[in-house]
């Protein structure tokens, strides 16, 4: 087993940049997070570059995002498929991203995959691995069109996320799930506290970054570059925030002197968005500690401030003892069907029983909710999802239940559910009123 991380492209062979990817990928086919890895990778790596951490990260992503191909091409041309050292079977899979990549010459990806066996410690296996890649090679042609009629290969998703994405998006289901499979934009948040958008435009261009505006605040890069590149984003001018997400602020009707909540805070984008929009008194909550110190980080680096509690948002009387509030956020936890392109490995950790799981905790965080809303006051609920058992179904059991909840026309009057495309993620939004 590979003992360091060492990523590299231009440093040292591909054999090594793969051996790591193929160490890291099998844990994460095992059940571990996908970023959880990579900062682990990070956290050992000591002599590592940004641009090696960066070329490791291309190829866990890229193989992870064609998992479901992979998968399929082992099957189709090995005895041994399902049967296989995992750690082998990783390595495949990585290889079959860089020959799909066309980054690398075809002979280089076998010769250097074949030599990433040692490093893996699984010298018997280097012959399998030569004569499936060149087996892959030969027959690519027609495993490409036998792949074509095979769902879970063809659209690189479970069968059960298709089936739910058919149902929930019958005259687009096809695009969500492709754009499930691409890269994912960057976008930026100016803080108009600061500068305009305008002139942060001006400072993007003169660094050589391309970027267009696509909201009052919002710049989309034409390409994602290392925030350390970004003009003043040390001194708090800008932050990276997704361009449906950056929409939640704007949805609170926020006003100055209220009080407002946001019940699950972390990392703190849309904390520091409503912060940034308006002069109000803000607690955040989030159950995850290691998670609010990311809020903290981020608030600090803008120079915000907020009341910041570790606690479980469907459990206020342990922590809330203040007045009610004039406006809830409730960014609730998720399958996160919305923003699978920036976790790939979620779409193959989760199962179709997650979604009804996620449903009942996001059921119990609004009920807890409703009781610490004010009689007046609104109550944004939001998720990174696009299936409709956690967002409209959710929306309207609630409702059901509480007979004193409204729900509100959007303002900005565009619609509830955000499916994903170039520009933004996947969200769901639903403003809830309790009248006076």
């Amino acid at each position: 087993m590979v003992s360091r991380f060492r990523s590299v492209l231009a440093l040292a062979p591909l054999a090594e940049a793969l051996a790591s990817a193929a160490a890291l990928v099998a844990r994460v086919a095992a059940g571990r997070s996908l970023s959880a890895e990579l900062q682990r990778a990070a956290d050992e790596g000591t002599e590592s570059t940004s641009a090696e951490r960066g070329a490791l990260a291309d190829l866990c992503y890229g193989t992870l995002r064609r998992y479901g191909r992979s998968q399929a091409i082992v099957t189709a041309l090995s005895r041994r498929a399902g049967a296989a050292d995992p750690l082998v079977e990783a390595l495949l899979w990585c290889a079959f991203y860089a020959l799909d990549s066309g980054r690398y010459a075809e002979y280089t990806v076998v010769d250097q995959a074949t030599r990433a066996c040692a490093s893996l410690q699984r010298l018997g296996a280097k012959g399998y691995v030569n004569a499936l890649l060149r087996g892959f090679l030969r027959a690519r042609t027609m495993l490409n069109a036998r792949l074509a009629a095979d769902p879970v290969a063809h659209h690189q998703h479970p069968g059960w996320w298709i089936e739910r994405v058919r149902a929930a998006v019958p005259a687009g289901w096809q695009q969500v799930l492709t754009a499930g499979n691409t890269h994912p934009p960057m976008c930026l948040r100016v803080n108009a506290r600061r500068i305009t958008a305008d002139a942060y435009a001006l400072r993007l261009a003169a660094e050589g970054i391309q970027a267009r505006r696509i909201g009052a605040l919002a710049l989309l890069l034409e390409r994602p570059v290392p925030v350390d590149r970004l003009p003043g984003f040390s001194s708090g001018e800008v932050s990276v925030q997704d361009f449906g997400a950056q929409r939640a602020a704007g949805l609170m009707d926020l006003r100055t002197g209220q009080r407002v909540l946001d019940a699950c805070a972390a990392p703190g984008g849309k904390s520091a968005h409503i912060l940034e929009t308006a002069d109000v008194s803000l607690n955040a909550v989030d159950i995850d500690a290691a998670r609010c110190a990311d809020v903290t980080r981020n608030l600090a680096r803008l120079g915000l401030a907020a009341e910041l509690r570790v606690a479980d948002c469907s459990a206020p009387d342990a922590w809330s003892r203040a007045a009610a509030y004039d406006r809830i956020l409730a960014d609730v936890p998720c399958s996160a069907s919305g923003v699978a392109r920036r976790h790939p490995d979620i779409k193959w950790l989760r199962r179709t029983t997650d979604i009804e799981a996620f449903a009942a905790r996001q059921a119990r965080i609004l009920d807890a909710l409703w009781r610490l809303l004010a009689t007046g006051g609104k109550l944004l609920y939001v998720t990174c999802s696009v299936f409709p058992e956690e967002n409209d179904a959710v929306i309207d059991a609630f409702a059901a239940r509480a007979p004193d909840a409204r729900r509100v026309r959007l303002a900005d009057g565009g619609p509830a559910q955000l499916l994903p495309c170039p520009e933004h993620d996947g969200f769901f939004f639903a403003l809830l009123e309790k009248p006076a």
